[in-house]
């Protein structure tokens, strides 16, 4: 199986790619993705088709930047 790929794209959507994606909403309920091996997230809250990118970012003139970086660890669990 080839991994699944999410790449921020500057100032758009979340892209995600894969051979297997499983997307799933709050209750656990499978999107069906018609055998997309692409499909691209909303980040910035005004799509009309959430959780699928509309392109509104663009209207909206929603940034963000999408060079990685390191996170912090994590915090020991108590």
């Amino acid at each position: 199986m080839a991994d699944t790929r999410i790449t921020p794209r500057k100032d758009g959507p979340l892209r995600v790619e894969g051979d297997d994606i499983t997307l799933v909403d709050e209750a656990g309920n499978r999107y069906d993705l018609a055998g997309r091996i692409a499909v691209s997230l909303c980040r910035c809250g005004h799509s009309e088709n959430k959780p699928f990118c509309d392109s509104s970012h663009l209207k909206v003139g929603f940034a963000a930047e999408s060079a990685a970086f390191s996170l912090p660890p994590p915090k020991p669990r108590v």
